[in-house]
């Protein structure tokens, strides 16, 4: 009875923990996280770069390195992908990678956002 009664629990936190076991797994191999050199300058580009990239489709979670100007960015597979965030990246202004930031995106950045700024 006791032996009974050990499996009987055993089984129940199986079917209990199975699930969520499982969707942590499914959450993991959905998402893809890249890294994006920008030419990020001060921590007012930090917060216009991580909020704006916040509501980009697909997006899970954002974060820029002021010190190294590196984006991180985490993303649902299949809902984007780096070309589409480095293009995203460059209509807010700023470069990232090898595409160069938006003209007219760049203009209305603040001047201390500019690339030929001192850091500060």
């Amino acid at each position: 009875m006791k032996t009974y009664s050990i499996l009987l629990s055993l089984l129940f936190m199986a079917m209990i923990l199975g699930p969520v076991a499982m969707q942590a797994q499914d959450t993991k191999s959905k998402t893809e996280k890249v890294e994006i050199k920008t030419s990020a300058i001060c921590d007012q580009c930090k917060e216009r770069i991580e909020k704006n990239m916040a509501f980009e489709k697909g997006v899970t979670a954002v974060s820029l390195d002021s010190e190294t100007k590196i984006l991180t960015v985490e993303f649902k597979k299949g809902k984007t992908d780096k070309e589409k965030l480095k293009k995203a990246v460059s209509k807010i202004g700023y470069d990232a990678d090898e595409v160069p930031a938006d003209p007219k995106a760049y203009d209305r950045l603040p001047s201390c956002c500019k690339k030929d700024v001192a850091p500060h």
